[in-house]
């Protein structure tokens, strides 16, 4: 499949404003679906960290949705002409909390389109900015990576594992199923059919399960780290996906003190790092 790179840096620089007032209802669906015993959130609560992907949803009609569930190519983003798209990992720093019943705005940029040959073939990497504001101002800055692959060769070999971190001073096992999938994808609007769809996973994609998606994965990593150390304030956060999980697979959160205000975050499935990421707290 050729790649006309010329063509899809056209979008480099594209934005898009999402505008909504925070509700109470999505922060107390995902703390119950993360089984927290959490006071109920209202008006005037904070949202907890990469709770705002909750938020400033795109909403497209059904019939715009493509063959796997996404929005058919070619909007904000750019129309990469690769079959699997995946969240490769993100950056943020976090200025302030957005607060629920505040009126709240995203700003999201194309930041860069990059192009790769690995070895399974064509990588093409698009970077989003994200700037987020409550009232009183700018709230998370946020950088969101994108990779798109052509599918998997048929019988090949899954990449060897990475080895996770040792010492870890707090873990949390996640026990991962189809409803727990479901209920991120619906509180995110999440149609992508690799999440709940196990036919088209399986028969159309090559995976074995259902995919657990990248940004609930992350969002455990700080709900674990949330945890183990409920006092600190997060400063920033960046993480970045090392290997599929799905939803057949038992995985854990671990985390550990990396420094004096830095934690070293990380998860894993049968001994094989599927996530790793740094958190910066005061």
């Amino acid at each position: 499949m050729s790649l006309d790179l010329d063509h899809l840096r056209q979008w480099i620089g594209r934005s898009e404003t999402r505008e909504e007032r925070l509700a109470a209802f999505p922060s107390n669906a995902l703390a119950a679906t993360l089984n927290r015993e959490d006071p109920a959130y209202a008006e005037g609560s904070a949202l907890p960290p990469l709770w705002h992907w909750l938020h400033f949803l795109p909403i497209s009609p059904l019939k715009e949705a493509g063959p796997d569930g996404h929005p058919t190519r070619g909007g904000f983003l750019p129309p990469v002409p690769l079959p699997r798209r995946m969240w490769a990992g993100s950056r943020f720093v976090f200025l302030m909390p957005l607060l629920i019943g505040e009126k709240g705005s995203r700003v999201s940029t194309v930041k860069s389109i990059t192009h790769k040959a690995g070895k399974s073939g064509d990588l093409v990497f698009v970077t989003v900015r994200h700037e987020i504001s409550g009232e009183n101002g700018p709230a998370i800055e946020e950088e969101h990576d994108i990779v798109y692959r052509e599918a998997a060769a048929p019988g090949a070999p899954p990449p060897p594992p990475v080895a996770p971190p040792a010492g870890a001073e707090w873990s949390f096992p996640i026990h991962p199923d189809a409803v727990l999938l479901f209920r991120y994808s619906a509180l995110t609007f999440n149609s992508h059919r690799i999440h709940y769809d196990l036919d088209y996973v399986t028969n159309e994609e090559g995976y074995p399960g259902l995919i657990v998606h990248g940004p609930l994965i992350a969002t455990l990593l700080l709900d674990g780290l949330r945890r183990a150390k409920p006092e600190v304030s997060l400063k920033t956060f960046s993480f970045r996906a090392v290997a599929p999980t799905f939803h057949i697979d038992p995985f854990a959160v671990h985390g550990r003190l990396a420094e004096p205000g830095k934690a070293q975050l990380w998860a894993e499935k049968s001994g094989a790092l599927t996530m790793e990421g740094m958190a910066e707290f005061a």
